[in-house]
């Protein structure tokens, strides 16, 4: 199976000016996630899409494809992802490359790893799903048992009483989306113009790996929790 790792990256980030080539830990925010990419060893091309020069250049120098600049159209704030992969599967069809499937693969989650690239892959491979998404456990306390809607100083349970669960031991494990860190389609499911499609598998990654960077702050949390990740990764914890 050719799978297609594809990495998007925009130049005109708003919460981080130039986000996506940012320094973290004495290198850029995209080179984590190609050197991610290229580890796992199991992918076919490892490819940039992005719209703007300086993010190309940086991307070449740390081992990523950037065979063509992304169109304006597919550049603004509100561009949506699948254009973005359709264009990117177009492109390597018209090279006479077909990707049979394609991991997306979002730079503002630096400290994914390449183990849960490999899992997406192998899920893939497996032809058991449409699409394979990176998910993380929800905190208990953030689960729709403990949420409550604030009126004022007022508070109201959003669940029912018959469904409130106040015990950790006793509510259901529930994941979220990391980003998420990996979105892998099958040829198929991009050609139907979806996301997700009806078979969907999933790939857990701590909340450590899960850090997604959209604001400064997460940056500096970044920048002082990289230390901690590469230690883990050193031990293959993480």
């Amino acid at each position: 199976m050719n799978i297609l790792a594809l990495i998007p990256a925009r130049g005109g980030s708003k919460g981080i000016q130039r986000k996506n080539i940012a320094p973290l830990a004495g290198r850029p925010l995209i080179a984590w996630t190609i050197a991610d990419a290229l580890a796992a060893g199991s992918l076919g091309r490892t490819l940039v899409s992005t719209d703007d020069g300086e993010i190309a250049a940086v991307a070449r120098a740390h081992g990523g494809e950037v065979p063509f600049l992304r169109p304006p159209e597919l550049a603004g704030d509100h561009a949506a992802a699948l254009p973005v992969i359709q264009h990117a599967v177009a492109w390597a069809d018209a090279e006479g490359w077909r990707a049979d499937a394609v991991l997306y693969l979002q730079p503002t989650s630096p400290f994914r790893g390449a183990a849960p690239i490999m899992r997406a892959v192998e899920l893939l491979e497996q032809g058991l799903c449409d699409t394979v998404v990176s998910v993380v456990p929800v905190p208990h306390a953030m689960t729709p048992d403990a949420l409550m809607r604030k009126a004022g100083d007022d508070l109201s349970f959003v669940a029912p009483p018959e469904r409130r669960i106040f015990r950790r031991q006793d509510k259901p494990m529930l994941y979220a989306r990391n980003g998420p860190a990996i979105l892998g389609l099958t040829r198929e499911t991009i050609m139907r113009g979806e996301l997700y499609g009806a078979r969907i598998k999933a790939v857990e990654m701590s909340p450590l790996a899960s850090i997604d960077i959209d604001t400064p702050l997460d940056l500096a949390m970044a920048e002082a929790l990289a230390p901690l990740v590469l230690k883990e990764r050193a031990a293959g914890r993480l």
